[in-house]
């Protein structure tokens, strides 16, 4: 009988968090427009995503618009500019997007970079059925003191701290570590519940998890040891988002 070769491990998707940042609502109208008309169907063209798309609910520096690309690897995002730059519908809705002629669009744009864990190398996009209401979604993101301490609270997620989320209802769609953006060591990931009463209800079944409250008592894994800084976002998908 011959030995099965062991599998590969699943490549880790490299996820792109893309914020339009904003003051008025003509600009939100014109940028949900672009990623709409332009953005969605282009990168649907080449084959990119998970994709999903967002506006705040709660969140500093609001109002912004959120876009989130997710590619397999870092060469299949490197060759996106060169397949938009051959995409006529697409730099027609650029230029549009672009165009000078009275309002800007949006103040200012900012990127962030993030490699999946290893323990969740890829978006998972929630169930969606037809009729069913939009999602409710929690961006989290911690800032640790180093990279070391960064790398432990990477590990202590994949030993146990995904799966507590998932035991107490939560859909959990990515984790990433950052590595090109602002406030660096960090990690972002985001979660999904079926509505407000059910993020309430969720964080109270996650805080009570014994295999939580076991992790987070481990010498070295608490809190003040490894993170220096926490924010969130709660957000709502954009009609045209396939992650909702």
């Amino acid at each position: 009988m011959q030995a099965q070769e062991p599998s590969q491990p699943r490549a880790q998707a490299i996820i792109e968090l893309r914020w339009f940042r904003m003051r008025s609502g003509k600009q939100v109208d014109r940028t949900n427009q672009f990623l709409r008309q332009g953005w969605l169907p282009a990168a649907q063209r080449v084959g990119v995503g998970p994709l999903g798309f967002f506006n705040s609910l709660v969140g500093s520096e609001s109002p912004f618009v959120l876009a989130l690309t997710s590619f397999r690897s870092m060469p299949e995002m490197g060759e996106l500019a060169r397949k938009l730059a051959a995409d006529k519908e697409f730099q027609q809705a650029n230029d549009e997007y672009n165009s000078l002629a009275g309002e800007l669009s949006y103040i200012r744009m900012e990127n962030t970079l993030l490699v999946a864990f290893p323990s969740m190398p890829a978006v998972d996009v929630p169930p969606h059925t037809e009729g069913r209401p939009a999602r409710v979604f929690e961006m989290r993101t911690y800032e640790s003191p180093n990279d070391r301490t960064l790398e432990r609270k990477v590990k202590m997620f994949g030993d146990g701290e995904i799966d507590a989320f998932r035991r107490s209802g939560m859909l959990p769609v990515f984790f990433g570590s950052a590595i090109v953006g602002r406030d660096l060591p960090k990690l972002t990931y985001m979660l999904a519940y079926d509505d407000w009463q059910s993020r309430e209800k969720t964080w109270s079944a996650f805080g009570k998890d014994p295999g939580w409250q076991k992790l987070r008592a481990t010498p070295g894994l608490s809190d003040p040891e490894i993170v220096s800084n926490i924010s969130n976002a709660i957000l709502r998908p954009l009609p045209f988002s396939p992650i909702r």
